[in-house]
């Protein structure tokens, strides 16, 4: 039967450690203080890299999860069953701190540390990394704003790494979700029309329809509803302190593009507790702070989603003959291939810059840098996701196009990111705002892009230029012609800051390859367009070489 001999194939890619395999990463967890987890973080790059999880991964996304609405008798549950691969998976991260490790622990380093892990667990399975960001996003704004009884309560519940999938009384542990966007307003939550009406006992009862809902068997949410004083910020409980189920309908899980294995809910609320946290009228200040956290996390989803993208494509063109040599030595793959690894490095390397400013004894002007930089970024970053898994896809040929392959589902997950806690106009008159209303960010954010000033002329024209547009912007922020220009001042600052933070910290190659391509005058609007002089060098780099 020598016609089903199989030859020239790459070999699965598994049983790998995907951490030491990823230099980029492993730099930025020592550079910025994390060391200490390393020894952590190899044990999950060794798990996220084994056969059995790449498997669990493929079931959680092939198996979606599925709504019950009534039990056997007829009694209204609304649960969510997952796959047992589901559950294994975010078992697995809960357990290794990817959730609340920075905040349960919060010495030098946890928050790079925390972000590594969620990170390595994101980028072979991201679905399950929803939840996993909630929480971890909820417990700042907890601490911010709730009540101290709260606080007693649920941050414990929050930091516990067990993991339990039942809505049971009595948990050690807890996951988070939010609730913040109705259908008539989508991203204006001002338009919302949830009403919440005081108890008489210091609880609230909440009316309304909530259009997206993510992860709708977590433990508890923060929701956004009407109160006589403007927008609350309340925390709903699935479970109710009596034992009792608290009204939460779903009336159906969304059929969504990607994100297969997380489910995405619609959900009525009706008579339904929650307790307010913040003050009345100000839930949506209350709930940004969640908001910020969860928009690192998109960062850091997409760039583990560029790093799998990149790994995969890599080590196929590294197995894969064709026209007498293999497919990485030729030197168009080559070049694509290190620009797909430019693209990435940038991504992993600003992420983890901005992560290091959410540290406890992070310097003072890291407060106002991240504020901004976190907006910018999760614009500048997540926007490339998409066009980033395509061109890795078709590295693979028509392999990249199947299910059989782990790219197909990536290409289907990356907009997720750019669509969740603001899609790209939001974000971008976000950064107009907080430029006109806050100056001292983006003071802030101009002082860090200038530590590279005087290693590259390119980068230095390019700072130059960005500072010209922050200056028109501010001028009248609220003009045509200011928000019509918001993309593009949004899109300078984030190439300002991703090449400033790669000339500093990158070997030269990767950042000559990046101002190259992204900011000086020879530039394709395509992976590979633009050359590369170190570009072998920078495969073999992604390559863990």
């Amino acid at each position: 039967m020598a016609t089903h001999t199989v030859t020239n194939q790459a070999p699965p890619r598994e049983d790998v450690d995907e951490y030491a395999l990823n230099l980029p990463l492993v730099e930025g967890v020592r550079r910025y203080g994390a060391d200490g987890a390393e020894t952590a973080l190899t044990a999950t790059g060794r798990l996220v890299g084994s056969a059995g999880f790449q498997r669990d991964a493929e079931l959680a996304n092939v198996h979606e999860p599925e709504l019950v609405t009534f039990d056997r008798w007829g009694r209204r549950i609304d649960e969510v069953e997952y796959h047992p691969a589901y559950h294994r998976i975010i078992g697995a991260a809960v357990a290794a701190g990817a959730h609340t490790a920075a905040w349960a622990d919060p010495r030098p380093g946890a928050q790079v540390a925390r972000a590594a892990q969620f990170l390595l667990f994101a980028q072979v399975e991201p679905g399950h990394a929803c939840p996993v960001s909630m929480t971890h996003a909820v417990v700042p704004a907890l601490q911010q704003s709730a009540p101290s009884a709260l606080q007693d309560e649920w941050i414990p519940r929050l930091l516990s790494r067990d993991y339990s999938p039942a809505l049971a009384p009595g948990k050690a542990s807890a996951l988070f979700g939010m609730a913040m966007t109705e259908k008539q307003g989508g991203s204006d939550v001002r338009a919302n029309r949830t009403s919440a009406a005081p108890a008489g006992d210091g609880s609230w009862i909440l009316t309304g329809h909530k259009w997206f809902c993510s992860a709708p068997m977590s433990d508890g949410f923060l929701v956004l509803a009407r109160t006589p004083a403007g927008l609350g910020c309340f925390l709903v409980p699935r479970v109710l302190p009596d034992g009792s189920r608290n009204p939460f309908l779903i009336q159906r899980l969304k059929d969504k593009l990607g994100n297969r294995a997380n489910a995405s809910s619609e959900v009525e609320l009706e008579g339904t507790v929650g307790w307010l946290i913040g003050e009345e009228g100000r839930g949506v200040r209350t709930i940004i702070e969640m908001v910020n956290q969860t928009r690192l996390d998109c960062m850091l989803g997409t760039a583990a989603g560029m790093r799998q993208a990149t790994a995969e494509a890599i080590w196929h063109a590294q197995h894969r003959s064709a026209f007498g040599a293999l497919l990485a030595e030729q030197p168009a793959m080559t070049q694509v291939l290190a620009d797909l690894a430019v693209e990435t490095e940038a991504a992993i390397a600003s992420s983890l810059r901005v992560a290091a400013a959410y540290e406890a004894d992070a310097p003072a002007q890291d407060e106002p840098f991240r504020r901004l930089a976190t907006a910018v970024l999760k614009y500048g970053i997540c926007k490339r996701g998409p066009g980033h898994a395509a061109e890795a896809l078709e590295c693979l040929g028509g392999n990249g196009y199947t299910e059989a392959f782990p790219l197909a589902r990536r290409y289907r997950e990356q907009p997720v990111m750019a669509v969740w806690e603001g899609s790209g106009n939001v974000i971008a008159l976000d950064v107009l705002r907080a430029i006109a209303r806050e100056p001292e960010t983006v003071e802030a954010f101009l002082a860090e892009v200038r530590l590279a000033s005087g290693a590259d002329a390119r980068l230095d024209a390019h700072i130059a230029a960005t500072e010209d547009l922050v200056r028109e912007a501010i001028q009248d922020p609220s003009s045509a012609e200011a928000q019509s220009g918001a993309r593009r001042l949004t899109e300078a600052l984030a190439l300002a800051l991703q090449g400033s933070v790669l000339t500093r910290h990158a070997p030269t190659g990767v950042a000559d390859a990046f101002s190259g391509s992204r900011i000086g005058p020879v530039r394709g609007f395509l992976y590979g367009a633009a050359p590369t002089r170190a570009a072998a060098a920078i495969v073999a780099r992604h390559a863990g070489e």
